[in-house]
Order: C-alpha cells, then structure tokens, then sequence
C-alpha cells in the first residue's frame, strides 16, 4: 500500500504545479502562529507554519479547500482553484472562551503523534501563567523544571539540568541570543518576564541540524512581537516584584512594539520596617525586555529586539556581588520566492559579574565576562509536499575577560587581572525533512562545525598522576589574532517517525553535539560567578551521541496524550576538576581540570490530559548519570590512578512529576504541582584524623559523590480568580487575583548536609564527634498574592 501511494505522489509530481504561501497571525493582536496547521479536505497533505507564522505548500493544479488550523482558535476553510502560485495571508479569530483548557501550546491536536520531533516539550505561556509558583510570580525556568527529563539540585540553584546532562550544556536562547545566566536572585526567578514572552521550546534529543553549541539541550524562547491592532497595557503586583508591559502599534498592522519591565522591592519594603539594611546592605534585581518589528512589505519584515537584567546583592556598603546579562538581536526575514523562506540573525550577548569587600580607602574588586557577537543566516526551501530542506550557517565570536581585579589600599587604586581570550567559532548545515510514505517521516542532516581558539599566551603542562596539579613546562606568546588551536568537527542528525495508526506511532532520534565553550564549577550547585572558558590547547571540545526511541498513543479523539521514550548518551571530553582546585581567577586553572567520559541513560513515561474541565499531565523518569575520569574514585590504585565510574552531582535515580488545572468555572481556576526526586550525590569524608583536639576529614583514593542525601519532595497549590474587577460589565480589560502555597505541607527540602565538631575537650571518655546537619533553603511553607491586569 505504501508503495502504491508513493508511485502516486511521484505522479502527481510529475504535474502541472503550483504553490500556496503566506502567514498566520492571530486576528486580536497581528501575533504569528507559530505551529498553526494547513491541510487539505479530503487528502493527507498538509503543513505547519514556522516560527514566523510562514507556510508554503506546493500542489498540482486543481480544485481545493484549505482547512487552516490553530488549537483555541476558529478554523477557516477557503476553497482555492489552484492555477498558478497564491498568496493567502490569513489571520485566526481566537475561539469564545471555553471549559476545554489547553495545557501545551497550540499545535495540531495529533501533533503528539504526527509530528517527527520526538524529546520536545513545547509549552505557551497561557499554560505557564496558571502555575501556582514560588512567592506567586509565573517563572518559566520553574515551569519546564516540570518535564520529564529536566530536573535541579535543589532549591537555590542556578539553572537546569537535562538528561544528565549540567546546566553549562544547555543552550538558553532569548529571540536567537544566547543567555549565559538564566536565573535572577540565585536561581529563585527566572530572567525572563513572562509579559514578553509568547513560546517556549526544549530539545532535550532529536535536535535538527540547525542548532550547535551545546550537549544537552536547546531551550528557544521565543518573544512576543507586540500587538498590532491596539495598545495594551498589562503586569502585576506581587509579594515580591512588579511587572508593567506596554505594547502597541506603531503603524496599525505595519509595524509594532512592546516594552516589558521588572523590579523586585523586598530591599525596599525591608527599609520600611527595619534598620538592618541603613548600612547599604541591599537584595534586588531588574530588568527590562523590548521588541519592535516593521512589515516593509510582503517580502521584508525586521525585528529588534533586546534584554538588559542585573541582580545586586550586597552586605554593606562596597561589599557583596552582582551579576547581569545584556542582549540584542536583529533578525531580517525575506521572502526570495513562494518556495524560498530566509531569516538572516545577528545578535550581540553579554554576561558579566562582579564582587567586591572593603570600604572606600581599602577595597577589593574582581570582574569577569563573556561576550558574544554572531551572524547567522538560515534558509528553508519547500521544495514540494514531501521534502523542506533547511540549510544555513553561523559565525560567533567570543571575547573572554576571566578575571579583572582592583585593589584599593590607603586611597591608592592598582589593577591587575588575567589576560583576556578570544574564539571563533563557525558552522554550516543541511537537513531535510521528508515524507517517505504516508506512514514513515524522516529527517536527515549534517552540521559541520570549526572553531579556532586565537592569539594570547599559551601554558604548556607536563605530565603527572592524574588527580594531581600538572607541572608548568613552558609559557609563550601568539599574536593577538593568531591561531593557537582549532577543532573540526562533523555532526550528523536523524530522526523518524513510523504511524502505526491514526493514534499511534513509534519514533526515533540520533544526534551528535559538540560544545567548545566550558562552565567550570566546583561548588555544591551552579552559581552566577562561575567561570566560562573556551576550548584551548589544553582543554579540548565536548562532545556527546544520543540515540531515542519512544512509542507515542493518543486517546479519546486526541483527549489524552501518552508516550514512552527511552534514551542512552555517551559523552566525552567531559571537564572535571581535582579535589581542593581553585578555579577563581586562577592563571593555571586548566593544570588543576581533568578530563573524561560520562553516560546518561534511562527511560521517560509521559501522560498528558488536554481536554475537559481536569488538564495537566504527569510524568515518571528513570534515569542514570556517571562519569569516568582518571584521577578521580580509583579505588586502591595508587600506582596509575586509573578512576571508576562514579555518579555526577545531578544523578537522579526516580523523578515524578505532576502539574494539574482545575477550572471549575469562567472565574475560579485551581492548580496543583508535585516533585519528587531521588537525593542527589554528594561527598562525603571516608577518614579523619585528629590532631589537637581537632578533626581533619579527609577522602580515601578521591572518592567522589559516595553518598547521597535524603529525597526531595515538594507539592505546590494554587488558585486564580478571574475578572475581579476589569472584564465585569461596563468596564474593558481583564484581571485575575492568583493566590499560591509552594511548599504547601513545609517539607525541609536537604540542599546539602555538612559537618561540624562538637564544642569541648576531648578525652578517653568523650572523643571528638562530629555531627552532620543539613542545610535547607526553603524549609517551611510560603504563601503569596498577586494581582495581574490587562487593558
């Protein structure tokens, strides 16, 4: 049977053709839908709008009725006679208000079982806004923290992390630019403000040609473009901060803008109520997102769009840190001809940090920061019905600046600081996706990937016993733009996707990544003052192959979505340190870095419930993560050093998940989160000594995460009420009271366990004991209000 169709489409092929193209917007604000889907009545053709609301689709010449489709939206259906290549720009009217809440973002309501992404979880704001969250302010890090496969070490910590995978091999891209610190106020918020944003898009496997950089994951998000039909104005006042977003037309459906801004106030209603922060202490982050967009006409739109954020956290005055990421990006979409889709990206990023201790006559200041300037055009040919082929390139320099550091003594000011570093970094890309048969999708490509490390001083390290500091052999200097190392690397990428049925499918994925930039870390959980280094001489690429294959079920007229994924990852080149490494402003830093090869396994259940009154989804995963490296936890082999496999600090075996929405009526919403999650290893001492009444622990044969500490488990509620003031009859807009509990039963949550020594004197009959307590950040429950509008 699948031959004889496919016989059928080379014939028609072999036709008279012609193309249907044009965008998707949403009919109340001009916004693109992205995802929408165009099919044909009567025939197993169709296609999916891009990430700019484009469609194309070429057909022989005939007689049509298009069915355009956007999930909480009305369809329309426009009968075409197609003699020639058409333009249909068509905007979705968004559907009268119903109790059939849809959880994950606007796609196809059989895309679970059609579409050839597999490992992608896809969430839309509306489903974000609903969670009941940390002191009630919707967070979108928090939020896919609740998909299989993504976890965190616990309260407090920076970031993610994704099938095994640390939080320095995750991609974070905002409008295509990288965000290098996703967290505000140590991993509590997220920096982006949920006003502003309109998609969210994680790729934990399967990942297409396009996308580089990271082992991991990719986590696109994608901005809103500002409403081109009338001015808006929404936010919200919290427990915490406050948000205000203003978007607008600048030329009705021409060009449009919006303008979203952030400011947490605990410094300042601390003040009101105490003197404790009249020494210049302070606790407060901002930031401020923008876009604009200008149609130039049916063949040209431009986007600019940027971020500005920091987080200031001080003591006193002239003591404490701060952090801070910067971005631009300008994108450039045309239109070469009906078949022909180009986006030209360029973009600048910035994280930097800082900290500083002293006073004004005696102070002590150290900065660090990683820049990047890219250009990346990308093209997306609809060649016919069954193949869109996608290619493109990218070019990305980095500037590096490890460590700047000012010393004021008695009034006088002296700097010193490591010596910055510089990278490029390029790639080109090919893929295809192409539809075989009615039943079997595929999706091949290639990303072929240089990067060359450039000019400045060159450490050259002898060798020694693996887990000890190397030796310092010699030090020489390039030009500033000379090439000291460069790695050349090819990764190809496969995916499929076999209907078993209408409801069911099998898929499957292979990828190759390579990452040339490094998050070195050796603290309990990442933090902001981190230090990013680039691939050198000494430090080699990572890279990492994972294969997937899951089964994938609809139910009850696509009600309920189940899946099943197993995933197996072998990394390499993975960078760890020795025990006791300084990996602060440190000149040497890479004799102090070791490197190795880790795995990930395990496998992911998945139930979702789209329709109905009762939404949400729950999930299960099993999984592994360890590593190998030589130098550390080997055991009695002191001879060679040779390590064993040991789990790394986000190894966590059983993870549950469980996000439900209750909407009992038009007004009253209620929601409900669940987490639990294996404990996570941690070190603990094997030994000690003690030496004058003092206890020295000390690790056996560099033993690493040989302990694990107590589970985590955590239940969130949540209810929102609608319409309490705006939206009531005589008055415009709408607004919602959201009244959270996280934490709701007070579980004391371990973040790490820690060891002290009892006060006293010992002696025969009390020798020294020592005693473990446990740090919990957040171990009791905490409520909080908000109040959000828009008009």
């Amino acid at each position: 049977m699948g031959l004889v169709c496919l016989i059928h489409s080379n014939l028609l092929l072999a036709q008279e053709q012609h193309t249907v193209s044009g965008y998707l917007k949403d009919a109340s604000n001009g916004e693109a839908l992205i995802g929408a889907t165009i099919r044909i009545q009567g025939q197993s053709l169709g296609t999916i709008s891009n990430v700019y609301g484009f469609y194309s689709i070429t057909l022989p010449k005939d007689k049509y009725v298009f069915d355009f489709r956007y999930v909480g939206y009305d369809p329309q259906l426009k009968a075409v006679e197609l003699s020639q290549n058409m333009r249909i720009d068509l905007e979705l009217s968004p559907a009268e208000q119903q109790l059939q809440a849809v959880v994950i973002s606007g796609k196809a309501e059989d895309d679970h079982v059609s579409n050839i992404e597999m490992s992608t979880e896809e969430l839309d704001i509306k489903s974000i806004q609903k969670m009941p969250a940390f002191a009630g302010e919707v967070d979108i890090i928090k939020s896919i923290q609740l998909l299989p496969g993504v976890t965190t070490v616990g309260e407090g910590a920076s970031g993610f992390n994704v099938r095994g995978g640390g939080v320095g091999q995750n991609l974070v891209l905002l409008d295509e630019a990288p965000v290098y610190q996703s967290s505000h106020m140590l991993g509590f918020f997220s920096v982006f403000n949920p006003d502003a944003v309109k998609d969210v898009k994680l790729y934990k496997g399967g990942v297409p040609a396009k996308y580089g950089g990271r082992l991991s994951s990719i986590l696109d998000i994608r901005m809103k473009e500002g409403n081109s039909k009338e001015y808006d104005i929404s936010g919200g006042i919290g427990t915490v901060f406050s948000r205000l977003a203003v978007e607008g037309p600048i030329k009705k459906d021409k060009a449009s803008f919006i303008v979203a801004a952030r400011r947490s106030y605990a410094d300042v209603i601390a003040k009101t109520f105490t003197d404790a922060l009249d020494d210049g202490s302070s606790l407060y982050f901002y930031d401020l997102t923008a876009k604009t967009n200008y149609n130039i006409n049916e063949n040209n739109r431009i986007y600019l769009s940027g971020y500005w954020g920091r987080d200031v956290l001080e003591f006193a005055e002239n003591q404490g840190f701060d952090w801070g990421n910067r971005t631009a990006s300008f994108r450039w979409n045309h239109l070469y001809s009906e078949k022909l889709f180009s986006n030209l990206t360029m973009f600048y990023s910035n994280y930097d940090y800082g900290f500083k201790f002293g006073d004004k006559d005696d102070l002590f200041e150290i900065g660090s920061e990683v820049s990047t300037v890219n250009i990346k055009p990308e093209f997306s040919w609809f060649v016919n019905t069954n193949n869109e082929v996608t290619f493109g390139g990218e070019a990305i320099l980095y500037l590096f600046e490890p460590g700047t550091m000012v010393d004021v003594s008695a009034g006088e000011r002296t700097t010193a600081g490591l010596e910055d570093r510089r990278a490029l970094e390029s790639a080109v890309y090919v893929s295809n996706d192409q539809k075989l048969t009615p039943s079997l999708s595929v999706q091949y490509g290639l990303r072929l990937s240089y990067f060359n490390y450039l000019g400045g001083t060159v450490v050259v390290y002898g060798d020694t016993l693996p887990g000890s500091p190397k030796p310092v052999v010699d030090e020489y200097k390039y030009r500033k733009w000379a090439s000291i190392a460069d790695y050349l690397n090819l990764a190809p990428r496969f995916s499929f996707n076999y209907k078993l049925s209408q409801t069911a499918s099998i898929k499957g994925s292979y990828n190759r990544m390579n990452q040339y930039i490094h998050l070195i870390s050796n603290t309990v959980a990442t933090t902001p003052i981190d230090v990013w280094q680039p691939s050198t001489n000494n430090i080699k690429p990572q890279a990492a192959d994972q294969v997937a294959i899951g089964y994938f079920q609809n139910l009850a007229n696509n009600q309920y979505e189940l899946s099943a994924e197993t995933y197996y990852k072998w990394m390499y080149n993975q960078v760890d340190y020795i025990d006791g490494a300084d990996v602060f402003v440190n000149k040497y830093l890479e004799s102090q870095l070791l490197s190795g090869k880790g795995r990930a396994y395990g496998v992911e259940l998945y139930g979702k419930k789209n329709k109905g009154k009762l939404t949400g989804w729950l999930s299960y995963t099993l999984g592994w993560t360890e590593r190998k490296v030589d130098g550390i936890n080997y055991g009695g082999d002191q001879l060679n050093r040779k390590g064993s496999w040991y789990p790394t600090r986000f190894d966590q075996r059983h993870n549950i998940k469980m996000a439900a929405f209750y909407e009992l009526n038009d007004r009253i919403t209620f929601s409900a989160n669940f987490a639990y999650i294996s404990g996570t290893p941690t070190t603990f001492p094997t030994d000690r000594i003690t030496v004058g009444g003092y206890v020295i622990p000390y690790i056996n044969n560099n033993e690493r995460n040989n302990y694990r500490i107590p589970d985590y488990h955590r239940l969130d509620v949540g209810m929102t009420l609608n319409n309490v003031w705006r939206g009531k009859k005589g008055r415009s807009g709408e607004d919602n009271i959201a009244i959270s509990v996280y934490n709701a039963y007070a579980r004391q949550n371990p973040f790490s366990i820690y060891f002290s020594q009892e006060r006293g004197r010992p002696s025969m009959d009390n020798p020294v004991a020592t005693n473990a307590t446990q740090l919990s950040i957040i171990g009791t429950f905490i409520p909080a209000i908000s109040y959000n509008f828009k008009f």
